[in-house]
């Protein structure tokens, strides 16, 4: 599940996903009914928020496997293409992950006692290990196709370029403290040269004495 931490991580809009791979992982020894849950309610989340980025309807009462359906049909692929074959394979093993669930899931209907406790039993650790990993790849893959059609830019706020000619405090300051430099028949301020030659250090330095100079009016 590495892997499906690390999209998420990736993209920031998914945070909440990692209560369901939390508790995906706690319960597969213990009470795979719970990890199963969590997988398909995993799968359902992704399916609906990109059906509903998409303005696609998905009603009311609608299977999961149809929700699976509909986030696949979302991208556009045509019926022939191998994503499209695939992804109907795919689609099969969740809505057999949803009969599943019915059959082992404590909560789903009410069982006697000596089938609750067996009923963890009832998947092997190998078919457990599929049907995990099977989410995994369905999510991983639904989730970075989303996000290649619609990317989301990273720390968009822009700084406004700070304009020397805005602050003659803070220029009369820089050249106070280093003067003028003389290159032949050429003066140049330290102020203007710093601003010119490096933009960001003249924005850090302006923010510093700004700060200090509130510093000092607030004692």
């Amino acid at each position: 599940m590495e892997k499906l931490r690390k999209i998420i991580e990736q993209y920031g809009r998914w945070s909440d996903l990692s209560t369901y791979i939390d508790r995906i992982e706690a319960h597969i020894t213990t009470d795979f009914s719970l990890s199963l849950e969590n997988a398909k309610a995993l799968l359902e989340t992704i399916s609906k928020e990109i059906c509903c980025s998409k303005d696609i309807e998905i009603g009311v009462n609608i299977r999961f496997h149809n929700i699976l359906k509909k986030a696949f049909s979302a991208f556009g692929y045509n019926n022939s293409s191998l994503t499209t074959q695939i992804s109907s394979a795919l689609i099969t093993i969740g809505q057999q992950m949803g009969e599943l669930r019915n059959e082992i899931g404590v909560t789903s209907h009410g069982k006697p006692l000596e089938k609750l406790k067996e009923r963890n039993f009832l998947v092997d650790e190998l078919t457990k290990e599929f049907l995990i990993d099977s989410t995994m790849i369905v999510a991983c893959f639904l989730i970075r196709a989303f996000e290649n059609e619609n990317p989301r830019i990273k720390n968009e706020i822009v700084e406004t370029k700070v304009l020397y000619i805005e602050n003659e405090d803070f220029n009369e300051f820089w050249d106070d403290v280093y003067g003028d430099f003389v290159m032949g028949d050429y003066s140049y301020t330290a102020s203007e040269i710093l601003y010119h030659v490096d933009h960001p250090a003249y924005s850090t330095e302006q923010k510093a004495f700004i700060e200090s100079e509130e510093g000092e009016d607030g004692e």
